[in-house]
């Protein structure tokens, strides 16, 4: 494991700079961009009705004090053991999509192409050559694009 000078950046036994894990940024995908959290996105005053400055001023390090130290204690507590729970999770979920899931889809794929072989002749034979005599009944109707007043001019030719 090594880390590299500027920004904190930790890579892997394998040395493989792909699967490196970057300590400053820490949601690359801005998978919480939902999560608001700062005292501004929090905690508005409007005009009309202000505090003191300096309770304004003792809030705002209140809450950001607590805020940090409780996330900190959270995660100091809870975080190592969510990750692992979730590690295993996504494990379990990979093992399941790559030697239950594909494997059975594939099984499937293999037996329906049997049943789709079966249907394909029963419908070619069954069905094929009442849909081509419709065919060869309607290939005879031919259509006609004309204009209604060259009709009508046609009309006043006819019975004159």
């Amino acid at each position: 494991m090594s880390v590299s000078a500027g920004t904190t950046r930790i890579i892997t036994m394998e040395g493989n700079l792909n699967s490196s894990f970057d300590m400053d940024q820490r949601d690359p995908n801005n998978l919480n961009n939902h999560i608001q959290v700062q005292w501004s996105d929090v905690i508005g005053e409007p005009e009309s009705i202000r505090s003191n400055d300096c309770i304004w001023n003792c809030s705002y390090k209140c809450y950001r004090g607590t805020k940090n130290c409780c996330y900190q204690s959270i995660t100091l507590i809870f975080a190592p053991l969510v990750a692992f729970c979730m590690g295993l999770q996504f494990a379990c979920l990979a093992f399941q999509h790559i030697w239950c899931y594909v494997p059975c889809i594939r099984c499937l794929k293999i037996n329906c192409s049997v049943v789709r072989d079966v249907i394909t002749i029963i419908l070619q034979a069954l069905c094929a050559p009442w849909i081509e005599t419709c065919g060869h009944c309607l290939s005879r109707i031919k259509v006609r694009y004309q204009r209604i007043s060259d009709l009508q001019q046609e009309e006043d030719l006819l019975t004159v």
